[in-house]
């Protein structure tokens, strides 16, 4: 695709000057710039990757334009709104006084839309990351590591997932020259679907890559766990009555014990005797069992008896059946005491193992989830409108509806345009990079005509959606099916009135 830039400069030697990122490289002929976006083409700068727009009809398998035998097709796509013009590969608001690449309009259920269009150059930007394990990674605010070079933390765990946070604007410009360029190598990796590997400081090694199942010190995770020890405890044991006389559900947050749970006095299940190390919370949920680890239920323990003080003797009794599983089915090992009322594991019984496979059919497949969060800043606001603060009241006011590559956002409520968006519902190779160094995002605002008039949005640049045709390297792909079409009549009732 073509990108005429005016400002690009000829030197003596016949390169040219991009002015699409702060870098303002200078290209040689047949050469491409630092960012590998855009090249030198015989004296013109021109884009290296298409520009992508969404259509619908390769979706559901149809032509994207039918044949027409009289010669009458004009060379456009499909008829508006089938085609969703999104911001990759459509260039940037650099220097920052430039409109949105493509301010494009069309007709949605009789209502007049126009779709702004930018690939927004973000300093201030980062990825959450979300990994289903119950294994320890590393203690919260530990630092994280890609080559050696800290590129964010960890954060809070979640219910059956670990989260950290990656990049920022700190890691990208605040340190060595080496942490900002590892740090947007890694950004750009996770965003673009491809595996990373992170080190977590007193932790693990991780390999993360969105939509795929971690990998944790070489060991690929395949479930989380169906819920905390004492859930389990309540989810199973009805199914566990009768046979066995206790169960512990071993968890490094809430190891959970029937006997003592209120689920267990519901079913009428006798006192063990058992002890169990830790502190106790409510009846029936112990805390800190064991030290986090990769062992049982998240713990660093490998056996589970190591848990256990000695039973009670004016309780406990010899044969006592005792069951142990961890919160994703992962472990699990049955007990009988002897006549020292001491533990000694025996074949586990065969009902009770289909009931442990049972726990490990309920969890669910452990992914890793790789969210972008970026924030759009006022020269990107800019590109839309002359008056940058009324963009930001009409996301707001849920009069202009926001994109990432066609794919749905969540905007954060507050100040400015905070947004995050899961990289698995965009386009293939969404992402970018500039060397300053900086992530480059597809963002697209979406609202009814006259809004955008209001707005004081660039009028004079609007074009039809049938102005832009298949020439050029336009890319046309299927949108992803889960996502809600950007242009649908439902989407307009849903955000416009």
């Amino acid at each position: 695709m073509s990108d005429s830039n005016p400002a690009a400069q000829t030197p003596s030697d016949d390169k040219i000057r991009c002015d699409a990122c702060p870098v303002m490289c200078y290209i040689k002929p047949g050469a491409s710039g630092a960012c590998d976006r855009y090249a030198n083409h015989n004296g013109e700068l021109v884009r290296v990757d298409p520009h992508v727009v969404l259509d619908r009809a390769l979706a559901h398998g149809a032509a994207v334009v039918p044949f027409h035998r009289d010669g009458s097709w004009d060379g456009t796509l499909i008829s508006p709104p089938e085609t969703f013009i999104t911001a990759i590969g459509a260039g940037t608001t650099y220097p920052d006084y430039k409109p949105a690449p493509f301010i494009v309009s069309s007709e949605v259920g009789g209502v007049d839309m126009v779709t702004v269009v930018t690939e927004g150059i973000f300093s201030y930007c980062g990825v959450k990351v979300k990994i289903d394990t119950d294994r320890f990674l590393g203690p919260e605010q530990a630092t994280v590591r890609a080559g050696g070079e800290a590129i964010g933390h960890v954060t809070t765990s979640e219910y059956g997932s670990q989260m950290l946070s990656l990049g920022g604007v700190h890691h990208l410009t605040g340190g060595s020259k080496k942490e900002g360029r590892i740090t947007c190598e890694a950004l750009l990796d996770l965003c673009n679907g491809k595996p990373v590997e992170l080190t977590i400081d007193g932790g693990s090694t991780v390999m993360v890559q969105a939509g795929q199942a971690p990998i944790v010190n070489g060991v690929k995770e395949e479930r989380m766990r169906v819920g905390c020890g004492s859930a389990t405890i309540g989810m199973f044991a009805k199914q566990w009555l009768g046979l066995v006389d206790d169960v512990v559900v071993v968890d490094d947050h809430i190891t959970g014990v029937l006997s003592e749970h209120q689920a267990g006095k519901v079913l009428g299940i006798p006192d063990t005797g058992i002890k169990i190390k830790g502190r106790r919370s409510t009846p029936g949920r112990y805390f800190q069992v064991a030290e986090p680890g990769t062992g049982w239920g998240g713990t660093n323990i490998s056996d589970p008896l190591s848990i256990l003080g000695p039973f009670d003797r004016k309780v406990a009794w010899p044969g006592l059946r005792l069951y142990f599983i961890s919160t994703t089915g992962e472990h699990a090992a049955y007990f009988e005491l002897d006549d020292g009322l001491i533990p000694r594991e025996k074949e586990m019984p065969a009902e009770l193992a289909m009931l442990s496979q049972r726990v490990k059919d309920n969890c669910e497949p452990a992914l890793s989830t790789v969210l972008f969060m970026a924030g759009a800043g006022g020269s990107l606001r800019a590109g839309v409108t002359e008056n940058p603060v009324r963009l930001t009241d009409s996301v707001k006011d849920a009069l202009t509806y926001v994109t990432c590559g066609g794919a749905p956002v969540y905007v954060y409520p507050g100040g400015g345009i905070t947004i995050m968006v899961d990289v698995t519902k965009m386009p293939e190779n969404a992402f970018g990079y500039v060397p300053t160094p900086a992530l480059v995002a597809p963002i697209e605002f979406t609202l009814r005509l006259s809004d955008y008039q209001e707005l004081g949005g660039h009028m004079a640049e609007v074009r039809p959606v049938s102005s832009i045709t298949l020439d050029d390297g336009r890319r046309p792909v299927a949108p992803h099916a889960d996502n809600p079409w950007p242009l649908a009549p439902n989407a307009v009732k849903r955000y416009f009135g």
